[in-house]
C-alpha cells in the first residue's frame, strides 16, 4: 500500500556482527614475507576477523539485522524490504532470501545488490528511492562480506587487507528527510583494477559445442591505482553531495569512509579539511570488510554514543567497479 503522507527517510537503528576468530598481523608473517610494522604503517590494519565455520554471510547478516530491529524499536514483520549489500554471497543466486527467511520477515520482498566496497551507499539510495515514493516504510539494509573466502593467502598486496563481517541499519519513511544529499559515481573503464574474476574453462558437450565452467580467481588488486583514485575522487564526491545538500564541510559532525586503509581515510580527511576528532576509523581492528565496513563503524560509533541523534553524518564507498559515491545524512528522526 502506497502513503505519499511521509515522503523522508530516517535512520533510525543499526546492528553489527563479526566472526570471533581473529588473524593479527604477526600471524601473516607465518604466510608471507610482511611484517606487523610493514602492514600497519601503509593500511593502518592491526588485525581483522575471519569467518570459520560454522560463520556464514546468513548467519553474521542475521546477527547484525537483528541488533539494528531492537534498536530502531520494531520487529522483524514490520519490514517490507530487505536489501542486503554483499559480494560474497552464500549462494550465487543470492542470500537476501535466506537472511529473510532467518529474521521471520514474512512480509518484506528481498534480494541482493552488489556494488562491492561501494555496496552500503548505493543501498542506501536505492532504499531511499522505496520510501520517498511512499511504497515501502521500514527497510533493512544490510552490508555484509565474508571476503577471506576470495583472498590469496600467498599474495601479500592483498592478504593482509581483507577481513569479514556484517553491518545493517533500518530505514523508515519520516515526515522529515534525514538524507540530505548524495551523489553515485562509476568508472568501468578503470574495472581491471580490483577484481574477482570468473576463471573459466571449456567444456564440450557434444562436436563444435562448448562450454564455459569454472570456478573465481582470487582477488587481484592494482594498489597503487586504486590509492589514487581513491584520494582524488572520495573528496570529490562528497563535495558533490554536500553542494546537493546545501551544506559546507564545516556542517559534518562525523566522516565516515569505507574502511579500505587508514592513509586512505586520513589523506581524504585532510583535503577536505574536516579535523581527526571528527572521523570515525575502526580499520585497525577489522580491516576491509567492504560492504561491511561502513555500517560496521557507524554502529560501533552509535553504540559508543560517539554518534547522536540529529548529528550530521558524511558517508563514502569506493571501491571495485570502479564505483563510488557518497550520501550526508542525519542519525535518527
Amino acid at each position: 500500500m502506497q502513503n505519499f503522507f511521509n515522503s523522508g527517510i530516517a535512520i533510525t537503528g543499526s546492528g553489527s556482527a563479526v566472526p570471533t576468530t581473529r588473524l593479527h598481523n604477526q600471524e601473516l608473517t607465518q604466510l608471507v614475507e610482511t611484517s606487523d610494522e610493514w602492514i600497519a604503517s601503509r593500511t593502518g590494519i592491526r588485525q581483522r576477523r575471519l569467518a570459520l565455520p560454522p560463520d556464514s554471510l546468513t548467519s553474521l547478516a542475521t546477527a547484525a539485522s537483528q541488533q539494528a530491529i531492537t534498536a530502531a524499536g520494531i520487529t522483524a514483520a514490520d519490514i517490507d524490504l530487505i536489501l542486503l549489500a554483499t559480494s560474497t554471497p552464500d549462494d550465487l543466486f543470492g542470500t537476501a532470501c535466506r537472511v529473510q527467511g532467518e529474521l521471520g520477515a514474512t512480509k518484506a520482498v528481498a534480494f541482493d545488490l552488489t556494488a562491492a566496497c561501494s555496496g552500503f551507499v548505493f543501498g542506501l539510495v536505492t532504499a531511499a528511492q522505496y520510501l520517498r515514493t511512499g511504497v515501502y516504510q521500514n527497510v533493512l539494509l544490510i552490508g555484509a562480506d565474508i571476503l577471506s573466502r576470495w583472498v590469496d593467502w600467498q599474495d601479500r598486496r592483498s592478504c593482509v587487507l581483507f577481513g569479514d563481517g556484517a553491518g545493517a541499519v533500518i530505514l523508515q519513511a519520516n515526515q522529515s528527510d534525514r538524507l540530505l544529499g548524495f551523489c553515485l559515481k562509476s568508472d568501468g573503464s578503470q574495472n581491471n583494477c580490483l577484481n574477482l574474476a570468473y576463471n573459466a574453462s571449456s567444456t564440450e558437450l557434444a562436436p563444435d559445442i562448448h562450454v564455459s565452467t569454472g570456478k573465481y580467481h582470487p582477488i587481484t588488486m592494482n594498489g597503487k591505482e586504486v590509492y589514487r583514485f581513491a584520494v582524488q575522487k572520495v573528496p570529490e564526491v562528497i563535495d558533490k553531495a554536500l553542494f546537493a545538500a546545501n551544506l559546507k564541510v564545516e556542517n559534518i559532525d562525523w566522516l565516515v569512509l569505507h574502511q579500505a586503509n587508514q592513509r586512505i581515510i586520513n589523506s581524504v580527511a585532510e583535503r577536505l579539511e574536516i579535523p581527526e576528532h571528527k572521523i570515525i576509523s575502526n580499520v585497525a581492528d577489522y580491516g576491509n570488510t567492504s560492504a561491511a565496513s561502513i555500517p560496521l563503524a557507524l554502529d560501533e560509533a552509535v553504540r559508543a554514543g560517539k554518534i547522536k541523534p540529529n548529528d550530521i553524518i558524511a558517508t563514502s564507498g569506493f571501491g571495485a567497479g570502479l564505483s563510488w559515491g557518497a550520501a550526508i545524512f542525519q542519525w535518527g528522526r
